[in-house]
């Protein structure tokens, strides 16, 4: 799938969705073990996500790939855990703010 900033997608094995902040170029987004879809997109019916698979996603939260070259921001929450190109997506940490002292 060709990614960009704003690209919608949605799970089809749970309620996951999500909006892509940062991404270039094709890559394979999954969620819960099965590959993501456009929004808008007919899923069909919702399969289970996959066990090794299944750690759920946050709403609001941001998810990055090793390199931080893809940021997905969750829409809507679901039992299925992001994946990109096979590699299993991290919660994307905050940045300590300075002291002021």
């Amino acid at each position: 799938m060709d990614l960009k900033p704003g690209s919608r997608l949605k799970s089809t094995v749970c309620d996951t969705e999500v909006i892509a902040v940062k991404a270039a170029g094709s890559h394979e987004v999954t969620c819960g073990g099965a590959a993501m879809v456009e929004a808008g997109t007919d899923a069909g019916d919702k399969g289970e996500p996959a066990p090794d698979a299944a750690e759920g996603t946050q709403m609001g939260k941001r998810y990055v790939n090793a390199d931080e070259s893809v940021e997905l921001l969750c829409t809507k929450p679901g039992a299925g855990s992001l994946g990109i190109d096979g590699v299993a997506m991290v919660l994307k940490e905050a940045k300590p703010l300075p002291a002021s002292d």
